[in-house]
């Protein structure tokens, strides 16, 4: 494209070079009538040598500091911006999340944020919970790594805050609250089974448990939900109660109509269950299909039970199975989409076989096996328990235990076969065995590598 208003610049210098040289010219000869008449006068005057010498003198000195200046302030403009350290990374910071409440009135949050900021801390996202009095502010923090908790709520009392909590947080926190409501509300959405890993990610470091319709020591929860400081309770969309329980941190409104909304969605949508089954090979040779179980299975579970010995019921359950009914009741909890998630192993006979447990226990994770006797040792159990691990990991849980007995040399030995660190507890013959889920450990997990 040409630009019709620009003239060429070699056009304009032919046009007008004799202009300026005759500008020149006059500079020149004002400059030497100037010069001669101030030398007369100098010269012909009491002082005019040391005048001159004097003059001389400050016209370099002058010079001098005008050339000095200059190269410093061309080094400085010419010296590496310092590069900014990602958020998180080893780069001498540490993120942080935390929850003050401040006075309802303007400036307030301003006063929180100058204060953070005269200890060097950068606010990555604010969110606010408005109270009857006061607001709750929960900021996602950037700080130096050598500012402790205590000196992060001594800086936010300073700017006004009051009843600070704070906890380290990890890159996961830096999605935005809305994308992150979404993201929960489309896996409740595909899945029955997700409600309870959402709410306990919607709210934090929480204890979630459910409870069935009619179960003992269980009031009627009214149908908008009870909300009490520090609890939340929850009409279960497929029966019974939801309670969420988080000591160290009370509730907001805000949280409890966004724990109320995913219940919501829950139960309008109605149960769903995504089917999808996998044929496997195991290193026998043998083939079994492995895919989600639910209520639905409760029969081909009976029937497995009573096909299993005594002992290996004893193993599971940690004692010896007396009442029937009281198995049966268990077995609908196990099933239960609310209390966890269940793998189920069949046979090309169309017979249940084994089946393997992930069960939400409050803020914590326990997997569980049941292998019928005909089956054992041929790898079923590994099997199931390394994909329980990577559903496990999925949902966000970062350690999984299994309760068993120290004689139980199969159930060792799969949890010793995930290749992660163990912890082992033994307690009057109970052995707890707790596998750290390791991020780097989940694609070989997923991948079916030992």
């Amino acid at each position: 494209m040409t630009d019709t208003d620009a003239t060429p610049a070699g056009a304009s210098g032919r046009a007008h070079h004799w202009r300026r040289d005759l500008a020149e010219l006059a500079a020149l000869f004002t400059a030497v009538a100037a010069a001669d008449c101030v030398a007369d006068t100098v010269v012909h005057g009491p002082d005019g040598p040391v005048l001159l010498a004097g003059s001389a003198a400050a016209l370099l000195a002058t010079a001098g500091f005008h050339t000095w200046w200059h190269r410093r302030r061309r080094a400085r403009s010419t010296a590496p911006a310092p590069t900014a350290a990602a958020p998180g990374a080893a780069t001498g910071s540490t993120l942080w999340r935390m929850r003050t409440t401040v006075r309802d009135e303007p400036g307030s949050l301003a006063a929180l944020c100058l204060a953070l900021a005269g200890r060097g801390v950068d606010i990555l996202a604010l969110q606010t919970h408005p109270l009857a009095e006061g607001t709750v502010d929960e900021l996602l923090l950037r700080a130096p790594d050598g500012l402790t908790a205590d000196a992060l709520a001594r800086a936010a009392e300073a700017g006004g805050g009051r009843e600070t909590w704070l906890e380290r947080a990890d890159a996961h926190d830096l999605v935005d609250a809305p994308t992150r409501v979404l993201d929960l509300a489309t896996r409740t959405a595909l899945d029955s089974a997700e409600l309870p890993l959402a709410l306990r990610r919607l709210l934090g470091r929480c204890a979630i448990r459910s409870a069935p319709a009619g179960a003992a020591g269980t009031a009627e929860v009214p149908a908008e939900g009870e909300w009490r400081e520090t609890v939340l309770r929850l009409r279960d969309p497929s029966g019974g109660t939801i309670t969420i329980e988080r000591p160290h941190l009370p509730f907001t409104p805000a949280e409890f109509a966004r724990a109320r909304a995913l219940v919501e969605l829950d139960a309008r949508l109605g149960p769903r269950f995504p089917r999808r089954d996998d044929v496997l090979t195991l290193p026998a040779g043998d083939e079994v299909t492995v895919r989600r179980a639910d209520t639905g299975d409760l029969a081909a579970a009976k029937a497995m039970h009573e096909r299993c010995s005594p002992a290996t019921l004893a193993l599971r359950y940690h004692g010896p199975v007396r009442d029937v009914t009281a198995a049966d009741r268990y077995l609908v909890h196990l099933l239960g989409p609310r209390f966890g998630r269940t793998l189920a192993a069949y046979a090309p006979s169309g017979r249940l076989v084994a089946l393997g447990h992930l069960l939400w226990d409050g803020e914590e994770t326990e997997v569980a096996l049941l292998v019928e006797d005909a089956w054992q040792r041929r790898g079923v159990g590994a099997e199931l328990l390394r994909r329980l691990v990577v559903m496990a990991a999925e949902a966000g849980c970062d350690s999984v235990y299994a309760v068993t007995r120290a004689s139980n040399t199969g159930m060792v030995a799969a949890m010793r076969g995930l290749g992660l660190p163990l912890d082992y507890q033994v307690e009057e013959g109970t052995l707890v065995i707790t596998a750290r889920v390791t991020p780097a450990a989940v694609p070989r997990l997923a991948a079916g590598r030992p």
